[in-house]
């Protein structure tokens, strides 16, 4: 999909009028962002609700607008997947990196334990 993307946005006279991704594109970097988030929310909503079926369409939704969003940003879903690699060796598999407050107020850093919710 991100080479699709990517050829899109490379040449984007040979996008067909109804292509999704080359509206999307089109709409610019701050229309590709809010649909992240519209689509994260959604993501949310229906893991809330228990509705597994929606749930995987959302998911597809926003992982779709995401490699939309990181393509338009010359980024490729392997620095993302290698940033999750190196947090997993760093962290732990769950874990994500302290944010600079966590570091300036002397938080523990490293894995922490999480109980169920």
């Amino acid at each position: 999909m991100y080479d699709a993307v990517q050829t899109l946005r490379r040449e984007p006279a040979a996008a067909p009028e109804a292509s999704r991704t080359a509206k999307l594109l089109a709409q610019g970097r701050a229309r590709m962002a809010r649909k992240v988030g519209e689509e994260a929310i959604e993501v949310a909503i229906e893991a809330m609700r228990g509705d597994r079926d929606a749930l995987v369409m959302e998911a597809a939704d926003l992982l779709y607008n995401l490699v939309v969003l990181l393509a338009d940003l010359d980024i490729a879903p392997d620095e993302v997947l290698a940033e999750l690699r190196r947090r997993e060796m760093a962290f732990g598999i769950a874990e994500k990196l302290p944010k600079p407050d966590d570091l300036t107020n002397n938080v523990a850093v490293g894995p922490v334990k999480r109980g169920k919710r």
